[in-house]
């Protein structure tokens, strides 16, 4: 296994684990009336959010580079 492979598994994961964590701050009873009342998560949600998606695409971008090369 290459190190670009190993650093697109570390990155995929851990973007998997902060949209985890983005999934449970969205269901908590504080976040629910701020998202009722004003339309939005709030911050630190959305920057779980915003990290896990960038994690989940680096990794995955970063894991088909190592493939691709061979």
């Amino acid at each position: 296994m290459t190190q670009t492979n190993i650093i697109g598994l570390v990155a995929l994961a851990v973007g998997a684990v902060l949209l985890f964590f983005a999934w449970q701050a969205s269901q908590a009873p504080m976040d629910r009336m701020s998202e009722a009342l004003t339309g939005r998560f709030t911050g630190n949600t959305m920057w779980y959010l915003l990290g896990g998606v960038a994690g989940v695409v680096a990794g995955a971008a970063l894991l088909w580079r190592g493939y691709a090369r061979g």
